[in-house]
């Protein structure tokens, strides 16, 4: 009698079949590819690998020059055209400073494109404006070293085609700040054609050169935000220190006056003249405008003016015959020194 068969006997005789039939394949295949290898040349060469594409297709496909190629000589270009409305050298806010001696030898060393007299034009670009910058002046050498040691590079900076004209009140009389303010644009447009003037005390550095010492539609006052006021305007009328106008705009308001001798008041009667001829006054914001003051105590015969409320409260009435058109001193000598030109003049005397 036949014993059953046990469960699962015919699954598992397929499976050896199977397992069979691949080990039968794979020796095949194996026979194969050595029979095909031992066909080829020996040595023979792999394919090079295929190159891959350009990581970015949008970047052309052209082959840099060798590095010995020669650079292709510039090409000419005709006149300079005329200087940006803003420079683009300028670098803002300033580090100002009074602590260490100032080397009038060195800064025209490191100022080499500034000429004899203070002379300055740039060469890519033709200055939008003429700027002559006038300053009064008696007694103040060490004052006038630290103004050029920072305000030539400024000047620079800003493209300006610009002058500057230190103007020395001989003698001993009391000092009169606004006639030499007067002589300074008589002088300097006897050697230029200046079409703006900008009238700085020697003792005031601007702390950003943003500040662009330029005239603008309406007279500018530039020294807006002092150290010596805690960097605010004393009041709103004022004008003092540092001030820019046009040739037409000083001309219309006749020049500032003769007959403020002594401290105070022309800077008041300054700005009735410009108001009753009409114009307004322009100003950088506070923090461009800022500027320091050297330290220092009052000159020597330039004490308060004891006229100066009584003469600004007939400005109306005096500016037509007080100023450009009564104007009257004479030139003792002209130095032109290496960063500025200094003209020292008899002014007379509040009795002359």
């Amino acid at each position: 009698m036949k014993e059953p068969s046990l469960p699962g006997t015919s699954l598992q005789r397929a499976c050896r079949l199977l397992v069979a039939f691949c080990a039968l394949h794979l020796s095949a295949t194996l026979l194969y590819y050595l029979a095909g290898s031992a066909l080829g040349p020996p040595g023979s060469p792999e394919p090079p690998p295929r190159r891959p594409p350009p990581a970015n297709l949008s970047l052309p496909l052209s082959r840099p020059p060798p590095p010995t190629a020669r650079p292709r000589p510039p090409v000419a270009s005709g006149p300079p055209g005329p200087c940006p409305e803003t420079s683009p050298l300028l670098v803002g806010a300033l580090r100002v400073e009074f602590s260490q001696p100032v080397n009038l030898e060195e800064v025209a060393r490191i100022n080499p494109e500034v000429k004899a007299g203070g002379r300055f034009a740039p060469k890519d670009c033709i200055a939008l404006q003429k700027v002559a910058i006038i300053i009064p002046f008696r007694n103040r050498e060490e004052h006038l070293k630290y103004w050029l040691y920072y305000l030539h590079p400024i000047l620079q900076r800003q493209q300006l085609d610009y002058g500057v004209y230190v103007i020395n009140q001989d003698g001993e009389e009391e000092f009169n700040r606004a006639k030499l303010l007067n002589i300074g644009f008589a002088e300097a447009l006897k050697e230029y054609d200046y079409d703006c003037f900008v009238f700085s005390d020697v003792d005031l550095i601007p702390m950003d050169d943003r500040n662009t010492y330029k005239c603008y539609s309406q007279p500018r006052h530039l020294s807006v935000s002092m150290d010596k006021f805690g960097f605010r305007l004393p009041y709103n009328q004022y004008f003092g220190g540092v001030s820019a106008l046009s040739k037409e705009q000083f001309r219309k308001i006749n020049g500032f006056p003769n007959n403020y001798w002594g401290w105070g008041g022309e800077d008041d009667d300054i700005y009735n003249r410009l108001v009753f001829k009409g114009m307004g006054i322009s100003r950088p914001d506070a923090v461009i405008g800022k500027c320091r003051m050297i330290r220092h105590s009052r000159d020597r015969k330039n004490e308060p003016n004891p006229e100066r409320f009584d003469r600004i409260a007939h400005t109306r009435e005096t500016m037509s015959s007080d100023g450009l058109n009564t104007l009257s001193y004479k030139v003792l000598r002209t130095d032109k020194y290496p960063l500025y030109t200094k003209i020292t003049v008899d002014i007379g005397s509040p009795n002359s």
